[in-house]
């Protein structure tokens, strides 16, 4: 059962149905087919209601108990991608035509018997949109005879129930509303060869743990076969259902598509944003203010523009555009310089703070001065 890697992936279906599609995946590993497993029960976008406004509720069940239900009933929503946007990219407020759907419930029971509420009665209220489907995010199975409708609640004579909702677009992550799968499954070795699973028996394993139906497709192992420890599965029977708003064949190409661009985001986010800035030779972005450009920048680096503890640089300081005459942090020309700015305390040149040119207050003239200095700024620090 080992893998081999000159075949390709291949897919062969088996029996196609309205609500499921059964087919075996071979030549991948089993990674990949969970990874297809939970992609196709969870990032699937589908429409389901997603708020519920009471009108009148005059049933048993409270208020909560309804909007539950109603939020779980499935809603048609093929070509969910292009008919419909999520709130979140929409620019309206709270809900729009673009973002959203809009279905009005409004039963009342006048005869004197038990009424059934059921997802037939939703009914939705707008004008159809280019790229919808004429039935999109109407309840799954509406005016089919064939398809039982979602019960709801049941009222009597002289009840009521008026309720307005709202459907959004959403994937199952968020709510399991928005899966458009009832059931996700998949075997693999159903002879157990590779000894995966650890049969629990009293007596006879084969009675008592029957095969299933896939086992016809692989060979039975010997009973003297030796056990390959490298080896790994490559045949995975899948079975996808359903709950009817989209289709098997769109869940399973919508699911490897969106399998495909989370792969291809994780590679782009792996590769480095450029060779020139792995080798140091790119150009840093202007920060807090500086001009210069560097050639080749690094912390403590000969550069052409220095760093901390560089080179003498062309332009060098927090926030200082000139090139060298008056000096940042400790230097003219770069932090560790020596004159002709000198640092902290220097008296050469024009200085910083608290040197003989200039500093925090001094009324002394001087290029470059400091913070609020009452003199005329010709290329300052933080307040130019």
């Amino acid at each position: 059962m080992q893998v081999n890697d000159i075949l390709e992936p291949n897919v062969r279906i088996r029996e196609l149905k309205k609500d499921s599609v059964n087919f075996v995946l071979e030549n991948v590993d089993l990674a990949f087919a969970n990874s297809l497993r939970r992609v196709m029960m969870a990032d699937i976008p589908t429409v389901a209601i997603d708020m519920v406004e009471f009108e009148a509720n005059t049933t048993v069940l409270p208020d909560e108990f309804i909007a539950h239900r109603l939020g779980m009933i499935p809603l048609i929503s093929m070509n969910c991608d292009e008919a419909i946007r999520y709130s979140r990219d929409c620019t309206c407020l709270q809900s729009c035509q673009n973002c959203s759907i809009e279905l009005i419930l409004h039963v009342a029971c006048n005869e004197n018997r038990t009424m059934d509420v059921t997802s037939n009665h939703l009914d939705v209220n707008g004008e159809e949109i280019e790229k919808r489907t004429p039935n999109f995010g109407h309840p799954v199975g509406k005016n089919d005879p064939s398809v039982p409708p979602v019960l709801i609640c049941k009222i009597r004579k002289g009840q009521e129930l008026k309720v307005r909702c709202i459907a959004k677009k959403g994937i199952a992550k968020e709510h399991a509303k928005w899966s458009p799968c009832s059931a996700v499954s998949f075997e693999y070795d159903p002879h157990n060869r590779l000894r995966h699973t650890s049969y629990w028996y009293e007596t006879d394993i084969k009675r008592e743990w029957p095969l299933s139906a896939n086992a016809a497709e692989e060979e039975e192992p010997r009973d003297d076969e030796p056990f390959d420890y490298n080896a790994k599965p490559q045949k995975f029977y899948f079975e996808v259902e359903t709950d009817g708003s989209l289709g098997p064949q769109e869940v399973v190409m919508k699911g490897l598509t969106e399998l495909q661009t989370k792969l291809a985001n994780l590679i782009l986010g792996l590769k480095p944003e450029s060779d020139d800035f792995a080798a140091g030779g790119s150009q840093i972005p202007a920060t807090n203010g500086t001009a210069a450009t560097a050639t080749a920048t690094g912390w403590g680096q000969g550069a052409g523009a220095g760093g901390w503890g560089g080179a003498p640089a062309t332009g060098s300081g927090w926030g200082t555009s000139t090139t060298g005459g008056a000096s940042a942090w400790n230097g003219a020309s770069g932090s560790g310089a020596t004159p002709p700015g000198s640092g902290w305390g220097g008296n050469t040149g024009t200085s910083a703070w608290g040197a003989g040119g200039s500093g925090w207050g001094s009324n002394s003239p001087a290029r470059n001065t400091g913070w609020s200095s009452p003199n005329p700024q010709t290329q300052g620090g933080w307040n130019v």
